[in-house]
């Protein structure tokens, strides 16, 4: 799976209502308390806080929240704010725009990005293992995400918890991509002697480019934790009928953001150039600020202290009902290992385009929407070993397919047209198990620590995601890979490499037994002899920290000292 964004999770089997139950996994198992499929906080609507907009009654019924929307026809407000809902979880009104107007944001930022920090690095003679961590760095504060769920829990600041942390996140994006706009020259000059396009003399260093994406990625990644802690938050207020629609239409904001902007960064970039793209991502978080200004947070609000959150969040880790299953989305991640010398292949001996490498990019945020979508409408009955066995053996197929490409046997299709093969079912299969994941983990959370307990499991996932990232970095050494070496025309080690990645990534089901095949599953595991084990949650906390501190560690050595795991400098 060479490109892909993998998330590694399961999903219930039942109905999509059903797959946001809450799950009691912070009671001892060997005390009387049984594992529950019960709501945390059972949802107590009064009635002034519901919206009932009977159709012959719209009038009466807008507030200051909802007046916007007055002109708009009855079925649309109907939609928008269904009867059945309190204020609170109706996202379209004006104290909540902000949630998904931030998720939004987020898809729009990764699909801008994506395809600049996909060529620009390389323009500027990144070494493979620089592009290889360049075009990560922005995710690596998503390591950090559970440090960030215990700032916004423990220390409010200006009095809230969520939505300053979440303005000086945008801001802080905002910030360091205008001070890549403004202390480098972006702009490609054309060379008199070959008549190509060449970076300009004061062009951004490897190190300066670094540094503002990463600045960039921790202010996108806080103000991301923060939408997510929110919507943690209102979930647990959504009507039963209608349970798990906050956190779907959250995540389509996302992803139809993350549509619209890839192609269109694309565009941007190769008839403008890199510049006109920065520009772009420094004023997209500005327009976030107006809406986090109306978001309604309650204001100095009781504080749980810092010694109950970490019980708490102990407590959790403990029960075999999360590390067992969080232990095998770790070992399946960490084993997704990519060949890191894949993209120097197409671009340098295939002769790939610019263009060619971003519309590879811009179909795989197509097929990622394409799998969540298949996942909820086609596999959701699916069980959850089940979906790891089946979409593994058909990526171990389409991956092999890389060796074929480098043979020249594309039987008769176009290199680019057969290298999509690959790339298009690995995000296609990334799809699939992002959602599951995402509600998985809600799923897990404590009541009173939704925030940080999600930023846990999701620093978990990410850091295994780094983990597979730095092996592959790491792996380039044991056969020649060079870009000197294949334009030499000696391709066997990077045959041999992508035969490697292959039988690694295959090998992750082997630990398909730790996963449930169903919720009920789930529930046994809490009631298991050996939930509530200090072992396991040693283990489940070590390994992720250890995890984080290896991907900081490599990802530091590849900006800093080039070519220090025998890649091409």
């Amino acid at each position: 799976m060479s490109n892909t964004i993998k998330s590694k999770n399961f999903r219930d089997s039942t109905t999509p209502d059903a797959l946001n139950e809450k799950i009691d996994i912070t009671s001892n198992p060997n005390e009387t308390q049984p594992l529950t499929m019960k709501e945390h906080a059972p949802l107590v609507q009064k009635e002034s806080d519901v919206e009932s907009f009977e159709l012959d009654e719209i009038d009466d019924k807008f507030d200051k929240g909802s007046a916007w929307a007055k002109n708009l026809p009855p079925s649309w407000i109907a939609h928008i704010f269904p009867s059945n809902s309190p204020h609170s979880v109706q996202l379209m009104r004006k104290e909540n725009l902000a949630v998904p107007a931030c998720y939004l944001c987020v898809g729009l930022l990764q699909g801008l990005s994506g395809p600049f920090l996909n060529v620009y690095p390389r323009f500027l003679g990144a070494t493979e293992a620089q592009q290889a961590t360049i075009s990560s760095i922005r995710s690596l504060p998503s390591l950090f995400k559970l440090g960030f769920g215990f700032l916004s829990d423990t220390v409010p600041f200006m009095g809230y918890r969520r939505k300053s942390y979440m303005f000086v996140g945008w801001l802080m994006s905002s910030i360091s991509m205008f001070s890549l706009f403004l202390f480098s020259d972006l702009d490609r000059v054309v060379d008199d002697d070959t008549n190509e396009m060449v970076k300009s003399e004061d062009a951004p260093t490897i190190g300066f480019l670094s540094f503002t994406v990463l600045m960039f990625g921790t202010g996108f990644w806080l103000a991301d934790v923060m939408g997510d802690s929110v919507v943690a938050e209102k979930a647990k207020q959504e009507p039963e009928a209608t349970r798990g629609h906050l956190q779907s239409n959250c995540y389509a904001c996302r992803f139809f953001g993350l549509m619209v902007s890839a192609p269109v960064s694309t565009v941007i970039y190769s008839s403008m150039g890199p510049k006109t793209i920065v520009f772009i991502m420094a004023i997209i978080p500005l327009l976030m600020l107006p809406f986090i200004y109306n978001l309604k947070e309650t204001k100095n609000v009781e504080i749980k202290g810092t010694r109950d959150q970490v019980g708490e969040i102990w407590r959790t880790v403990c029960s075999r009902a999360v590390w067992q299953p969080m232990g095998f989305v770790y070992l399946y991640n960490v084993l997704q290992v990519g060949n890191a010398a894949w993209r120097e292949y197409l671009m340098t001996i295939l002769g790939f385009t610019d263009n060619q490498m971003n519309s590879l990019f811009i179909i795989s945020v197509v097929l990622l929407y394409a799998g969540v979508m298949a996942y909820k409408y086609f596999f959701i009955k699916w069980s959850w070993r089940s979906v790891y066995i089946i979409t593994t053996m058909l990526n171990t197929v389409f991956s092999s397919l890389q060796v074929l490409l480098i043979y020249g046997i594309t039987f008769g299709l176009s290199p680019f047209v057969f290298a999509l093969g690959d790339d298009i079912f690995a995000d296609f299969i990334g799809g699939i198990q992002f959602l599951p994941t995402t509600i998985m983990m809600v799923n897990l959370c404590p009541a009173g620590s939704e925030g940080a307990s999600y930023a846990m499991f999701t620093t978990m996932n990410n850091s295994a995601m780094h983990m597979s990232t730095a092996f592959s970095t790491i792996v380039l050494k044991i056969w020649d890979v060079s870009k000197e070496t294949m334009m030499g025309g000696d391709l066997s080690g990077l045959v041999k490499l992508t035969i490697l990645t292959t039988v690694l990534q295959t090998s992750g089901i082997l630990f398909v037994k730790l996963l449930p095949n169903t919720k009920e599953d789930l529930v046994k595991l809490h009631k298991d002899k050996y939930s509530g084990s200090k072992i396991g949650g040693f283990l489940f906390l070590t390994i992720t920290f250890l995890s984080i501190a290896n991907a900081l560690v490599v990802s530091f050595l590849n900006i800093v000292f080039p070519g220090w795991a025998g890649e091409s400098r």
